[in-house]
């Protein structure tokens, strides 16, 4: 079943929440160990709470009144190891923090249990969700259903997996630098970034630069609008909501296709050929649905990857860690985390405040088209353990792991050059998986919008999707 049918068998009592919860987590039991994509399983409180769920539609109903039942009544779910969920130990993928059960959930938890979701556990992410692949000191790595030597992305790359793999129906990521598009990028998923401030949750500590958003990672554009509807409040959201709409075909748009990045004059980078297949499927499938597509110029300032650097990776400089405990964070946590430290006030203020003119310059090209066009990433999904330059067999990360982190950073911004700029710019964007490998990879493009175009972003999805 895709999420809306789930969704809808929940709702009519076709299904009970019970049965659709001792499903998945059965098929969590059997694919989880190769998979690495949950860090922690919550069995026993996931069936507690789909019991009390089918309770509550028992009474719903004898009552005549099954309209009141919550947008997402008994929806398996999980969420990434960033976010708390009452009870549950929150990691960050660190092994330098002790791991205590959270007191109570975080906004994003808080308001999709609120829509009725039960969640079945949370989800490998990298140490503090800074990097673009989902490997850690806590735990085996997150691989790609598509190819298990592959990396599934990060940092929602846990949550991209599952879904992908069909251990859960959907799910939440969150992005601050691509940490959704990314890994719906590498498992062939639907993942909508939606603009800053349209989802209330999501947001973490040490954001300064407001670069962070919950989205859905999903395998249809229908089931990503529900999964929005759930997301946004409803004064916010379009008319009769995201999934009403989300079959309605744009008009003809006008589409600026680029491979420019502001990471290029710092990390010159190739994409390979496999990329730009997919942006010409993408394209062809585009015009094929009656938009034009045209090269569009855009030129950033090229003082941009040390300013985001310093933004992005604030908030490790501040993290509460035991300074006995420092040699426990992976070497590229470790190195950002002291220069981060080493940074002064003004510094960070000067970076943040060269960030909002980038943004304002940015939105000012892009606004000569309707949206903007380029590939996911530029490269195939990577081995596991290629951004450390190490590699191992599944077991957690050995305490002597070394790497170096410059090199491990240059080589995500090669490998994802096109996603860290949009969350600056605070912009909806969506990654459309479009085109497979010959060794069946999953390959995808990226639409980056204006403020407000997340419906669009999804229709465009949907379209593509029934080529």
């Amino acid at each position: 079943m895709t999420a809306v049918e789930l969704r809808d068998a929940l709702a009519s009592g076709e299904l009970s929440a019970s049965e659709a919860a001792t499903h998945f987590l059965e098929i969590i039991e059997s694919r989880n160990k190769q998979l690495g994509s949950f860090l922690t399983v919550t069995a026993d409180q996931a069936l507690a709470d789909a019991a009390a769920a089918d309770h509550l539609h028992a009474g719903l109903v004898k009552e005549g009144r099954r309209e009141d039942l919550p947008l997402l009544h008994g929806m398996p779910i999980a969420f990434k190891d960033l976010t708390d969920v009452a009870g549950v130990p929150t990691t960050h993928g660190s092994a330098a923090l002790e791991h205590k059960p959270a007191p109570e959930d975080g906004a994003l938890a808080a308001g999709l249990k609120a829509q009725g979701v039960i969640s079945l556990g949370k989800t490998q992410v990298p140490e503090f969700g800074l990097t673009a692949y989902s490997e850690n000191r806590v735990a085996p790595p997150s691989r790609n259903p598509h190819a298990l030597g592959r990396s599934s992305g990060g940092s929602s790359g846990g949550s991209a997996a599952a879904v992908a793999a069909g251990l859960v129906p959907f799910a939440p990521g969150t992005d601050g630098g691509g940490s959704i598009r990314i890994p719906a990028g590498a498992c062939g998923l639907v993942g909508l970034k939606p603009g800053r401030g349209l989802v209330p949750s999501g947001a973490g500590a040490g954001d300064a630069a407001k670069l962070v958003v919950a989205g859905p990672l999903a395998r249809t554009a229908a089931d990503a609008a529900l999964l929005m509807d759930a997301l946004v409040p409803r004064h916010e959201a379009p008319d009769g909501g995201y999934l009403a709409n989300v079959g309605r075909a744009p008009e003809a748009l006008r589409i600026g296709v680029t491979l420019d990045s502001p990471w290029a004059g710092t990390y010159p980078f190739e994409v390979e050929q496999e990329a730009m297949d997919a942006l010409a499927l993408g394209i062809k499938l585009l015009e094929k649905a009656g938009h034009s597509v045209g090269e569009a110029e855009i030129r950033y300032d090229n003082r941009y990857p040390e300013a985001f650097t310093a933004a992005w990776t604030a908030g490790v400089g501040s993290a509460r860690i035991a300074p006995q405990r420092e040699a426990l964070l992976t070497p590229l946590t470790r190195t950002f985390r002291r220069r981060a430290q080493q940074r002064s006030a003004l510094k960070v203020n000067e970076a943040l405040q060269f960030l909002r003119q980038f943004e304002h310059d940015t939105i000012a090209q892009y606004s000569d088209w309707d949206l903007m066009l380029m590939p996911t990433l530029a490269q195939t999904p990577r081995p596991i353990g290629w951004f450390t330059g190490g590699g191992h067999s599944g077991e957690p990360w050995p305490s002597e792991w070394a790497g170096d982190a410059d090199e491990d950073y240059k080589r995500q911004c090669q490998y994802a050059p096109w996603s860290s700029m949009v969350n600056v710019c605070g912009l909806p964007a969506i990654s459309i998986p479009v085109h497979t490998t010959h060794g069946g990879l999953p390959l995808g493009i990226q639409l980056i919008g204006m403020p407000g175009s997340e419906l669009l972003l999804l229709q465009l999805a949907a379209v593509l999707e029934n080529r």
